[in-house]
């Protein structure tokens, strides 16, 4: 042992919540029991994006991945017998972050806390929705509108909580470059404080506190050495834009607060057990340098390729953080990198790159202007197709992926149904049930009483938080209340870039691609149909497009004519679109869990319209068991995250396309 005095460790949380209210408040309590010291709720994709449970488009998606939250009673059950006063919270939402923190708001009122000792974080950030997260529902002014209003709101009623962390985790994960990811939330942190200053409902005197509650959400890839320099980046410019930019004197005012999930879409389904080294350099990442250290961390775990993580799969990762920080001598020493030459070139070039960019997106009009024309997005489909590119090449090695894929039997995955959690698929039919009944049991005329002055102080220029709060209080539903503001704000289909983006892999003659576009070349003659046409499609509220655009951009260089509208579709679009379209086949995109539902529906659409020769191939997280069934009922082709060769997969696609049209194979030598 040395003499130094240890640091106290950073947050551990670990992001849980699944099936019901009741369900995740029996995981967090049992977490909190483990040594957790912070809690993460995660949302299920209809709270996320404004649905209460019984919408067409929540069908299937209900309490997959995240906790079901539609009103006030379900916040209770969420948090009964956990302290708000005593408990740092972090709570992964977007879109609906106000209705979110006016139920938990109401909540902590009722528990008899006081609301200047709460503490923890909405994530509050919708720009990196519009680019890669997909749960947006608002066009992009209202919805700094709400962001705006939830800071003004906070720094005054709730001062130790943190109403935004910019988000850039999801731009990583949707290929951003370590130059985008700082550039790129940097950019959407100056939109938004320029947006709180200009509101007018901060004093000039107060700005301090509101850069203060401004924090960051980051992600960290394997490439630990790059990561750890990217933070120490993030920092840098974090003060100087503070400080130049807005004024901020006070350096504690102006430091970098950042919490962390280390990269989960880079996990693999193939070799899994290679995730958890992959979690640990990730890990080291962000607190092996004191001076850039995360102040929460938490870790997906190994087996989330494969599908929803069980308790004792969390418990794993939680412990990985607690040797790091116990047992370890990690947190006796001040910063080990400092003076290292290498770092700070490395540092000092990133923040140069990123400082630029951040000049190119504020010359477009900033953050919002940028997402409105596209640029941003288009940006991150280029870069993203470009890393596919280098993995299929093998000039980016991932092990057990394209590179040392032999391996033993693996004890952990012998049985795959056993290997992750499961939700109950009637699980959706009791949260449903529990929702009229709590409509019909409620004050109808408190509730359109409140909903009205919701919609009233959107038409104006009120902040809109305490008529959020009081909607809460009049056991409004999530739904409702996202319904009220769409009638004043209206929705919003974000860009999709697939069509601003570069070439990424080329076709010169001998290449795999050029094999396939002969392929697609002369099925299409074969077949008399000018070009062969793909629809991609985004079925229910999965918002996670990054492997759908990277199909739709290589099946378009591919000589494919693609139709693909984005995300946030109902079978029956999706069928509607097939059929005007007179598509040769339907590929279908689905991460959330939610195929068991929703592929059937669409399968049962086509043959209903007399279209079951279009064959439908599907692409997701699924199961093995539940690509069996997928392909009982009539798929032609299941493709998971170990198909990683997009090339190959068309050249499938291609194949399936001659079978349904019973046309000879057609073998093209690369």
């Amino acid at each position: 042992m040395t003499d130094h005095q240890k640091d106290r460790p950073w947050l551990m949380r670990t992001y849980a919540g699944h099936s019901t209210a009741e369900a995740s408040n029996e995981l967090y309590r049992r977490n909190l029991a483990k040594g957790q010291t912070g809690l993460s709720v995660a949302f299920d994709l209809p709270t996320q994006t404004g649905y209460d449970p019984d919408h067409i488009l929540a069908r299937g998606e209900v309490g997959r991945v995240g906790v079901p939250l539609s009103h006030l009673g379900d916040m209770r059950r969420l948090f009964q017998d956990i302290p708000l006063e005593r408990t740092n919270t972090s709570m992964t939402i977007n879109a609906t972050a106000m209705w979110l923190l006016a139920l938990y708001q109401v909540v902590a009122e009722e528990q008899g806390a006081d609301l200047t000792k709460l503490q923890g974080t909405t994530q509050n950030d919708i720009v990196k929705e519009y680019l890669s997260r997909g749960t947006h529902v608002f066009p992009p002014v209202p919805s700094l509108r709400l962001t705006t209003d939830m800071i003004t709101y906070t720094v005054n009623h709730i001062p130790k909580w943190n109403p935004i962390n910019i988000c850039s985790y999801h731009l990583q994960e949707a290929g951003a470059t370590p130059v985008q990811e700082i550039a790129y939330a940097m950019s959407t942190a100056v939109a938004v404080l320029d947006a709180v200053f200009a509101s007018g409902q901060i004093p000039e005197d107060r700005r301090g506190d509101v850069v203060a509650r401004i924090s960051f959400f980051v992600n960290a890839g394997v490439r630990f050495i790059e990561e750890m320099c990217k933070m120490r980046a993030f920092s840098r410019i974090w003060d100087q834009v503070t400080r130049e930019r807005y004024g901020i004197e006070n350096a504690k005012q102006r430091r970098f607060r950042y919490g962390v999930q280390v990269n989960s879409l880079g996990l693999t389904e193939a070799q899994p057990e290679n995730n958890v080294q992959r979690i640990v350099l990730e890990m080291l990442a962000v607190t092996l340098s004191k001076d850039a250290r995360a102040r929460a961390v938490q870790l997906p775990a190994w087996n989330e390729a494969l599908g929803l993580p069980r308790p004792w799969d969390q418990q794993w990762s939680l412990r990985i953080q607690q040797v790091l920080a116990h047992e370890s001598d990690l947190l006796e020493y001040e910063d080990i990198f400092e003076g290292s030459h290498v770092i700070e070139a490395k540092v000092a070039s990133l923040a140069a790159e990123s400082l630029a960019e951040m000049d190119r997106i504020e010359a477009m009009g900033g953050a919002m202007a940028a997402v409105e024309s596209g640029y941003l997005k288009s940006q991150l489909v280029s870069s993203h197709a470009g890393r596919r590119a280098r993995i299929e090449s093998g000039e980016e090695k991932i092990v057990g992926v394209n590179c040392y894929e032999s391996t033993e039997p693996n004890p952990l995955t012998a049985d795959l149904d056993t290997a992750i959690m499961t939700v109950d698929p009637a699980n959706e039919a009791r949260v449903v049930t529990a929702l009229h009944t709590w409509r019909d049991n409620r004050d109808e005329a408190r509730a359109t009483e409140a909903l009205t002055a919701l919609k009233k102080a959107a038409a104006g220029t009120a902040n809109l938080m305490p008529a959020t709060v009081e909607c809460a209080r009049a056991g409004v539903t999530t739904g409702e209340w996202s319904w009220a503001l769409r009638d004043v704000f209206g929705e919003f289909r974000a860009p999709t870039g697939v069509s601003g983006a570069p070439v990424a892999v080329t076709a010169e003659a001998g290449t795999p691609l050029a094999a396939v576009r002969e392929k697609v070349s002369r099925t299409a003659e074969d077949l008399g149909s000018g070009r062969l046409r793909l629809l991609v499609g985004k079925p229910g509220l999965d918002g996670h497009s990054n492997g759908a655009e990277q199909i739709a951009v290589r099946a378009r260089d591919a000589g494919f004519e693609v139709v693909y509208q984005g995300i946030r579709l109902t079978p029956e679009q999706i069928v509607t679109a097939a059929l005007a379209e007179d598509v040769h086949c339907v590929g279908l995109s689905i991460l959330s869990g939610s195929h068991g539902a929703l592929v059937p529906d669409v399968l049962a659409r086509l043959r209903e319209a007399g279209a079951a020769d279009i064959p439908v191939i599907v692409g997701g997280i699924i199961p093995s068991a539940d690509a069996e069934k997928l392909r009982a009922a009539g798929v032609a082709a299941v493709f998971t995250p170990k198909d990683f060769g997009i090339t190959g997969i068309i050249g499938r696609i291609v194949d399936e396309i001659r079978k349904a049209n019973k046309l000879d194979p057609l073998e093209v030598p690369a």
